[in-house]
């Protein structure tokens, strides 16, 4: 796990000197989002459970952070059931299955290249990523 852990805390990091001693302020106040955000998911992974829900686990991260985190992420989502829900379609593309949800309902189900060929909902989403990077 601290090889991974890294990904989350590299050196530069805010709790790099102190480690588990670091002052964060009550409730985290002293952390930005992305910090939190980071504390949240080592938590999760600490606990080692078989199942893993991550709730737009990487929305407070820069660019930069979250390939890194993300890159974590996917080493420790082997070997246990782990749901993701997010509108970064970065963190969900390489998913064994995508749900893509309308209105409380499922709309399309599938792995990122089927939904792609179907040319539905999922499609468009991928297509808006696209243009808002370009």
């Amino acid at each position: 796990m601290p090889v991974y852990l890294f990904f989350l805390f590299p050196k530069t990091s805010f709790a790099s000197q102190k480690g588990y001693d670091t002052l964060v302020g009550e409730r985290g106040g002293l952390l930005s989002g992305g910090q939190r955000q980071r504390i949240a998911i080592a938590r999760a992974l600490l606990k080692n459970a078989p199942i893993l829900i991550l709730d737009e686990a990487t929305s407070a991260l820069d660019a930069v952070s979250e390939r890194l985190v993300q890159g974590a992420l996917n080493h420790l989502m082997k070997g246990r059931t782990t749901m993701v829900i997010a509108h970064r379609l970065s963190t969900v593309q390489n998913a064994h299955q995508i749900a893509v949800v309308t209105d409380g309902r499922i709309a399309e189900l599938g792995t990122h290249l089927q939904l792609l060929a179907e040319k539905g909902k999922y499609d468009t989403l991928v297509g808006t990523q696209r243009l808002a990077f370009e």
